[in-house]
């Protein structure tokens, strides 16, 4: 593939490189199914958990890893265990009463986004769905919120936005630190990893093996049509696809193969067609590659999604910092042109609720996307791909051409005339710039040409749309 190196964005905390080896699917609705979500370019992501109590980051503290973004704050337990006992009570003081996902789907469908992929359980093991394996979930009489007509926040989210025509993505982390069956209490954690060797206690990770393959029938048969499965904890895999060239893979020591294909086939069987994502290990059911915080340099040629967060961090932090409009818009400006869908992470707080910080920017996008969106959806990477402040999208059938101009600093500055190549082989019959009504005038010369700036304010990045003959 054309993978050759990724540029991190600032907030970048875990390391999750394009495993290489990518394996197209053989299903056609599969297929079609990876087709029309790179058509769709832009998703909503959103971490959701107890864990948003304390505004911290999601799971890792529960994590024994010497890393400087999960450290443990003393007020929340004086040793690892009391501090995970107070975490896991934190079950019994959620109760997100302002909880209202038709308010996330109408802001999200205005601001151009087209699919959601939701935390229906992270690696705390604390489900946000209503599993019969394990009383550790929201809809539990543990927790507060069970009372609530809306207490399976699963269901409510994807009924919701399924409704407003979105595709559902149920994101499911495949470890599991709150199970017996994962972290035997027998042992202490030790890392992320499971902390028994499943080869010696093979009764015990065949419990395991069950206890998820459960939880994703039900989150595959209950919850009506799901179209992509998520599946994140790539260190639960075969120990024979460890790569060893990537640090994280490394810690990797015993056996964690969950068998995919049984998980995978009974998620078909449940919902044909869908998209499975086991990130980071190649093979049959890593649908599309998924770097996280981060935006590859150059294009790929496989079905690729930057999953990035609008503050600095994926779960709710107070008073977390909100990437300008101008730089979400660069950031998705430059996935399409790469050939890259982008999942932005916005975090619901304790209370159920987005900051007002996050709609802000949403209702900011959605008056450029209503301008733009023509060269934005269903439209697909094309050479020079971006050279200067220009960057390029094509329409499906070829025939139009999308050129995104952007300027560096706070504020967008548009130029005087705009000067780029055109993509060999195409012959120009109509020039526009969006949101410009008038008549633009423009010249070509060899293979380049120059438009001359329309008076008109244009905000986050200007885009010219070329049309053939």
């Amino acid at each position: 593939m054309l993978f050759t190196s990724i540029c991190y964005l600032s907030g970048y905390s875990q390391a999750h490189n394009v495993s290489s080896g990518y394996q197209k699917p053989s299903d056609p609705q599969v297929i079609a199914n990876l087709e029309t979500w790179q058509d769709m370019k832009f998703g909503l992501f959103m971490h959701w958990g107890t864990y948003s109590q304390w505004g911290i980051v999601e799971s890792w503290s529960l994590c024994p890893e010497d890393e400087g973004w999960t450290q443990r704050k003393p007020e929340h337990g004086e040793s690892y265990y009391d501090y995970v006992k107070n975490y896991e009570n934190l079950q019994k003081t959620f109760n997100p009463t302002d909880f209202d996902p038709q308010k996330w789907s109408n802001a999200a469908k205005a601001a151009g986004m087209k699919y959601v992929v939701f935390t229906t359980k992270h690696h705390d093991g604390f489900a946000m769905f209503d599993t019969q394996e394990s009383d550790y979930k929201i809809t539990s009489a543990n927790t507060p919120f069970s009372t609530n007509p809306k207490a399976d926040v699963t269901k409510e989210i994807f009924n919701t936005f399924r409704n407003d025509g979105f595709k559902i993505g149920a994101y499911f982390s495949k470890p599991d630190w709150h199970t017996e069956y994962y972290w035997w209490p027998y042992f202490p954690p030790k890392d992320r990893n499971v902390n028994y060797d499943p080869t010696k206690y093979p009764e015990r990770w065949g419990k395991y093996k069950d206890f998820t393959y459960n939880q994703l029938n039900e989150l595959t048969s209950n919850y009506g049509k799901v179209d992509i499965l998520w599946l994140d904890g790539g260190w639960v895999r075969p120990f024979k696809t460890i790569d060893p060239t990537v640090e994280w893979q490394r810690t990797i020591k015993v056996e964690q193969d969950i068998d995919m294909d049984r998980i995978g086939k009974m998620a078909r069987q449940n919902q044909p067609g869908i998209i499975v994502v086991d990130r980071t290990v190649p093979g049959e059911w890593e649908n599309y590659v998924t770097p996280e915080q981060a935006v590859p340099e150059h294009p790929l040629d496989i079905p690729w999604e930057s999953c990035i967060t609008m503050g600095n961090s994926f779960s709710y932090i107070p008073d977390d910092q909100y990437k300008p409009t101008k730089t979400i818009v660069e950031t998705l400006v430059k996935i399409i042109s790469r050939g890259g869908n982008y999942l932005l992470n916005i975090a619901p707080g304790p209370n159920g609720d987005f900051d007002q910080a996050a709609y802000d920017r949403l209702e900011e996008l959605a008056s450029w996307m209503n301008v733009n969106e023509s060269a934005v959806f269903a439209t697909r990477a094309i050479a020079p791909y971006h050279e200067g402040d220009y960057y390029y999208t094509r329409s499906k059938d070829n025939k139009v051409i999308n050129i995104f101009h952007l300027s560096e600093g706070d504020t967008y500055q548009k130029p005087s005339s705009f000067e780029f190549t055109v993509p060999a082989g195409f012959d120009i019959k109509d020039v526009r710039v969006l949101g410009y009504s008038g008549k633009i005038k423009w010249s070509k010369k060899q293979d380049k040409v120059t438009i001359q700036s329309p008076k008109t304010d244009l905000a986050y990045a200007s885009v010219i749309q070329l049309k053939s003959k």
